[in-house]
């Protein structure tokens, strides 16, 4: 123990330290792996988080659309409303504005105003409140967020505002028929959003080390684990980065400056000259006379001499 703590006194080591000597290199590489995956992984979390709370609180209900509505909850809808109360157009964008709402959420007018009513709604996870639609009318609604639980609630524009271990529910959802028992539509959507891949390997090979299974994991991938007898199909899914398509744009300057010239571009017509040619080789039916058409024959004229003998009457 004297030795320990001499040794711990001279190199600066804690306990813990001396701990992590004792680990053969190998675990401790695994477990430096580890604990920087999940700081990373923490960090990215984080990250989306900041994003996330930014954008929500730039968001408006002009700059609404049908793919950042699933990212806003019920009193969002009330709060982005509200802000837009005094604006000139609300009265005309309330159908637009309404119908990118309902693209994720569930929304009705509460036509009954009454405590009873209300209760109703609200037992059913609804958010009641009141939008006002121009100076004289005021409506209640009471709203609620579509939930995602079927691979069918799946849309190119909800897609990215799942996670992978809420897509991992769905797919489980799906009767547990695997990844190939997926519409081909249902793949394409998923595919928008996620990096998938699949494996399927007898159940006591699938969690081999350092096999596909422990690769994937440790590379972020969520796994749902699907039982077909004695063998496990895997399916490994990971969020994919969003990227910003490029897109070209020109600036009035750009386009003030181009020479636009009508025959810049134009192919020479070299067809011209020859359709007037070809007018000098029309007919003047002035100039046919019958010295125009001559048929000659070359032959022998002994041979067009024929005696009457030759000739006989034809027999009827």
């Amino acid at each position: 123990m004297r030795g320990l703590k001499g040794l711990r006194g001279s190199k600066g080591l804690s306990l813990s330290n001396l701990f992590l000597l004792s680990i053969p290199f190998f675990s401790y590489k695994s477990l430096h792996f580890t604990n920087y995956y999940l700081l990373l992984q923490a960090k990215r979390k984080h990250k989306k988080t900041k994003d996330y709370m930014r954008d929500k609180k730039a968001l408006t209900l002009k700059t609404l659309n049908k793919s950042n509505v699933w990212d806003i909850q019920e009193n969002d809808i009330f709060r982005l409303w509200e802000a837009a109360e005094k604006e000139a157009d609300l009265k005309d964008n309330v159908r637009h504005y309404t119908d990118i709402i309902k693209s994720a959420f569930e929304m009705e007018e509460v036509k009954v105003d009454k405590p009873e009513v209300i209760k109703k709604y609200e037992a059913r996870d609804f958010k009641i409140g009141t939008l006002k639609i121009d100076e004289s009318a005021k409506i209640k609604f009471a709203i609620k967020k579509k939930p995602i639980l079927r691979v069918t609630d799946l849309t190119y524009e909800n897609i990215r505002h799942i996670s992978a271990a809420k897509l991992m529910e769905v797919i489980e959802r799906n009767f547990g028929g695997g990844w190939d028992s997926l519409s081909q539509s249902i793949q394409d959507i998923i595919l928008t959003g996620f990096d998938i891949s699949t494996t399927t390997l007898p159940q006591d090979r699938l969690h081999k080390p350092g096999g596909l299974y422990e690769k994937k994991v440790n590379d972020g991938f969520e796994v749902l684990e699907i039982a077909k007898g004695t063998w496990v199909e895997a399916i490994f899914a990971k969020e994919k980065p969003e990227t910003e398509k490029p897109r070209m744009k020109f600036g009035q300057d750009d386009l003030d400056d181009r020479d636009y010239d009508d025959d810049e571009d134009l192919p020479e017509n070299d067809y011209e000259d020859e359709e007037e040619d070809d007018d000098d080789d029309s007919f003047d039916d002035d100039k046919l006379t019958e010295e125009s058409y001559r048929t000659t024959f070359e032959t022998n004229p002994d041979d067009l001499n024929l005696e009457a003998e030759d000739v006989a009457d034809d027999d009827y």
